[in-house]
């Protein structure tokens, strides 16, 4: 390859990556890649072993200086596991674009594994259970913490009755941090009301005493874990926590109504 091949390569894939010529206009979104330099050997026989890792990288708002959240890749090419925030000056010093890598060996498995999930879904909903259990099991073969897929599993297990299957996956899933973000507040809440239903009172008080740990001040959690109490026959824990509920939100009408049931019941 020339000098002018090589020019025209570079241009193209910092542009596709959009990290250097266009970070004023377009966020950071892609693999990239990290190395690590360590010394093998002694004396004579030293010599240097480059240890190269790739990462899934997406630019987030925040407050302050720009900063990248960075996700490692399994050994099945997809984001697993926990993120960590890099200020953005720091991560275009040391992250390099795997523009290639992406395209062949993540896009696909992304992809293949979203899809997996998002028929898993349909068939949960449609009431095939089984075949919705087969599909999840199959996307956590990709990533054993995808939030999507354990919600999924889980909630199958409750609708087919399976408590001691449902407790198994609401033990891996109390312990995922992304669980209990924003994004996944549907399925979180539908999860939470499903142990609560299915008579797994203590994990659901331990569920959403977890995500209070992580979201502070939600009036909406402190009335759910209220229920799982009263249901659980700890009538003090249930009016701490509705009257926390309504010191958040004095207008919360299910936290009114509930409490003056439980003033009705003396």
């Amino acid at each position: 390859m020339n000098l002018e091949e090589n020019k025209v390569r570079q241009d193209k894939e910092i542009s596709a990556a959009g990290t250097l010529k266009d970070i004023e206009r377009e966020k950071i979104s892609g693999v990239f890649s990290t190395q690590n330099v360590n010394k093998v050997g002694t004396g004579t026989t030293m010599r240097k072993a480059i240890q190269k890792a790739y990462w899934f990288a997406e630019q987030v708002d925040g407050e302050g200086a720009p900063v990248v959240q960075v996700q490692p890749l399994n050994d099945n090419n997809v984001p697993s596991g926990p993120k960590e925030t890099v200020v953005l000056g720091e991560f275009l010093e040391n992250f390099a674009p795997e523009l290639e890598y992406y395209q062949e060996k993540v896009f696909p498995q992304i992809k293949e594994m979203n899809e997996t999930i998002t028929r898993a879904e349909r068939q949960r909903e449609q009431g095939a259970y089984y075949s919705a259990q087969f599909d999840f099991e199959a996307a956590l073969d990709f990533d054993e913490s995808n939030v999507r897929a354990n919600f999924g599993l889980g909630l199958t297990y409750m609708e087919r009755g399976e408590t001691s299957k449902a407790d198994d996956i609401f033990q891996r899933v109390v312990k995922l941090d992304a669980a209990f973000e924003p994004e996944h507040k549907h399925l979180f809440n539908e999860f939470g009301m499903n142990l609560r239903k299915s008579g797994l009172l203590d994990q659901a008080v331990d569920y959403y005493t977890r995500a209070l740990e992580i979201t502070v001040n939600d009036e909406n959690l402190y009335y759910n874990i209220a229920r799982a109490y009263f249901e659980r026959g700890d009538k003090q824990a249930c009016l701490d926590n509705l009257n926390k509920a309504l010191e958040l939100n004095p207008h919360l009408e299910e936290a009114v109504q509930f409490l003056n049931y439980l003033k009705k019941q003396g």
